[in-house]
């Protein structure tokens, strides 16, 4: 099985099948989760400088930040499986 790309913003793609979970960056546990990956250097920022609105956990623990909401990153995951 071929694991096609998703676009996480400003043109950072990711394999689809590696996306454990996608939630909302707005709680403290979220921020938390942020700062000890920090701390752990498996960190991935493609922002470019925007405001983080989703946070995408990868089966590799790396934790990525995207500027797009997580509700669009479903539904391009979820096309991506339809196709």
């Amino acid at each position: 099985m071929s694991d096609k790309p998703i676009n996480l913003g400003f043109g950072n793609m990711m394999p689809s099948g590696r996306i454990v979970s996608i939630v909302n960056s707005d709680s403290a546990p979220t921020k938390r989760m942020i700062q000890e990956a920090r701390e752990r250097k498996m960190l991935i920022d493609v922002t470019n400088g925007r405001k983080t609105r989703s946070i995408i956990l990868a089966d590799s623990d790396h934790v990525i930040l995207s500027a797009i909401q997580p509700e669009t990153v479903a539904q391009r995951l979820n096309s991506k499986s339809d196709e």
